[in-house]
């Protein structure tokens, strides 16, 4: 199987956009699932766990590590909000990033399929910069689960900014 990472897709009412990844991994989920649901997965290719209660309404705190030339990381906060091993784990933010849901599905022969939704509020500027950053972090996502973290001190937006620009003349 090819992993190759397909252009997210979004909808909008309002200000509110929901954002839509699919994903097919050469994974099991008994790989996948720690990746999107514990602190040290998380860290390997989307953010710091600072804090992350794993049980429905537990607390979470994700600390964003790609931070911008100031050197200041985007840290959200909230709670769990659906939580079913190796099955589902949502996180729904107080400020930010709104609402993350990861759906693993069992895929033949040894694979994942995830699906990804983040419901968000904000302008179509904020759609796009997420969608492009969504799309990077699961490009990470494959490395990670191939044993190869990220190295967030070598992070810069090159990638991010073509990608943003791939999803502006979509």
């Amino acid at each position: 199987m090819s992993e190759t990472i397909e252009h997210g897709t979004s909808r909008t009412a309002g200000d509110t956009h929901t954002l839509h990844f699919l994903l097919h991994l050469a994974h099991p989920v008994e790989k996948v699932w720690p990746a999107v649901a514990t602190a040290e997965g998380l860290r390997g290719w989307l953010a710091a766990g600072d804090v992350l209660e794993p049980r429905l309404g537990g607390a979470v705190s994700l600390r964003w590590l790609n931070t911008g030339s100031d050197g200041e990381a985007i840290v959200a906060t909230g709670r769990i909000t659906a939580w079913d091993v190796e099955r589902v784990a949502e996180y729904t933010m107080t400020s930010f990033h709104g609402r993350i849901r990861f759906h693993l599905e069992p895929a033949r022969p040894a694979g994942t399929t995830l699906r990804f939704t983040n419901e968000l509020q904000g302008d179509d500027e904020l759609r796009l910069d997420c969608l492009a950053a969504w799309h990077q972090h699961f490009e990470y996502l494959l490395d990670a689960l191939d044993d190869r973290p990220v190295y967030w001190s070598a992070w810069t937006p090159d990638r991010w900014q073509e990608l943003r620009g791939a999803y502006a003349e979509r």
